[in-house]
């Protein structure tokens, strides 16, 4: 992995530029979207839009990351509309966000391949398990204001027959499929940060 450290001496042109773009980039990949019927309902669906910001996190540090997952959603509102009155989009934005910054400062730190792993390891764990606490205090509650809570736990349950309760739902759905998204995202962005670096860093 390149260093990070030759981030800094791009210009503040330069780095709104490429921290837009890539916004961008991660805001298209929110349409590529697809279920995992294996381990969660069809309603959660499985994308790639976190790459765009560990790449830009890891080039030009976690704060830029954060803006990235900022932009997407702020896009995503905007361009396509939201279902869930901005909190779908506020979820997804503490989580990615969460992905980022403990991703990026741990390779701050650790400026080698083998810590980029352990660094996108770490933000796997993190935003997992603060997904569980967001999804089953705030988001699922607020999706049985629209639908019945029994019938999401029925969709858990049609996938996986140890879902019997919301907090089932999160150890044996949420749990599994953001730890695989993480895996995903995380394989992604070591293939793609080594080729996109000479871009992020070139003056």
């Amino acid at each position: 992995m390149n260093n990070i450290s030759k981030g800094r001496s791009l210009s503040q042109i330069q780095i709104v530029t490429r921290t837009s773009i890539l916004g961008v980039l991660a805001f298209v990949l929110m349409f590529l979207e697809f279920p995992l019927g294996f381990i969660a309902p069809p309603f959660i669906k499985m994308d790639i839009s976190d790459v765009p910001a560990l790449i830009g996190a890891f080039a030009m540090g976690p704060v830029v990351g954060i803006t990235i997952e900022l932009l997407k959603n702020l896009l995503h509102i905007f361009l396509k509309g939201t279902m869930t009155a901005g909190v779908g989009e506020l979820s997804n934005f503490i989580i990615g966000s969460t992905f980022v910054a403990v991703s990026a400062i741990y390779y701050q730190r650790h400026k080698t391949y083998k810590g980029a792993v352990v660094a996108l390891a770490l933000g796997t764990l993190a935003f997992s398990f603060l997904a569980i606490v967001s999804n089953y205090f705030v988001v699922f509650p607020l999706y049985g204001k629209v639908m019945s809570m029994d019938a999401i736990i029925a969709m858990g349950t049609a996938v996986n027959g140890k879902v019997t309760s919301l907090w089932t739902m999160m150890i044996y759905s949420i749990l599994p499929f953001n730890l695989l998204k993480g895996a995903v995202v995380s394989v992604v962005t070591l293939l793609v940060y080594k080729k996109a670096s000479p871009f992020l860093h070139s003056r």
